[in-house]
């Protein structure tokens, strides 16, 4: 008599380990994080470091704390880190950077388990705190000022009046009373997709042969 066995998921193994996949996400959002310098500068990196370092020390910290196996070599946090810093405003103040990395770390992340456990990206469920408790600063964003570049659009409650009175130069502020976002030039931006998608082809293209043969079955 054959015996059921259960057990729990995942039932497929591939020789693939938790590092190599993060590893892959990070440089995947490599092309992202120098167009971000590129539109907004340094002050973006700046965001970027402190996100990654909080992130990393937060995670290294609980464990130490509640004397759990590091997994900071796991590149989870970095990810979280840097995917957390590309969801904020550039001009944001680091403390409140820091306080969402802290919050994406140890209380949606390690509080439930770790990685695997946590009920929510981490990452976005910070942002969302951050947008509920900081509300001025997460909705402030800065002009991109890359290449000295016009927008191709305008936003405002009105934009046909000006238009009428032949007022054509574009307008920067943007508030929740007008949702509409400027985006600086749609033509680069969809040039910058297509030069981050030929970065990682080349950056990593075993990755890329092995998505294509497992679309491929």
């Amino acid at each position: 008599m054959n015996k059921l066995i259960a057990t729990a998921s995942p039932h497929f193994h591939r020789p693939r380990t938790t590092r190599s996949i993060m590893l892959d996400v990070i440089i995947a959002l490599i092309p992202a994080v120098i167009a971000s310098v590129i539109f907004f500068g340094l002050r973006s990196l700046l965001v970027l470091v402190d996100c990654v370092a909080v992130c990393v020390f937060s995670e290294w910290g609980f464990e130490k704390i509640c004397k759990k196996e590091n997994t900071i070599g796991d590149l989870s946090a970095v990810v979280t880190g840097v995917i957390l810093a590309l969801n904020l405003p550039v001009d944001v103040p680091l403390w409140q950077a820091t306080l969402g990395a802290v919050i994406a770390i140890v209380v949606i992340k390690q509080l439930f388990g770790g990685i695997g456990q946590n009920f929510a990206n981490p990452a976005a469920t910070a942002r969302i705190v951050l947008m509920t408790a900081f509300s001025g600063t997460m909705t402030s964003w800065a002009v991109p000022q890359a290449f000295n570049l016009l927008p191709d659009a305008t936003t405002g409650a009105t934009p046909l009046a000006l238009m009428t009175k032949g007022d054509l130069r574009p307008i920067w502020t943007c508030s929740s009373a007008t949702p509409a976002a400027v985006w600086a030039r749609p033509a680069c931006w969809r040039w910058c997709s297509a030069v981050s998608t030929c970065c990682l082809g080349a950056l990593s293209p075993g990755t890329f042969r092995s998505h294509l043969s497992e679309l491929s079955r």
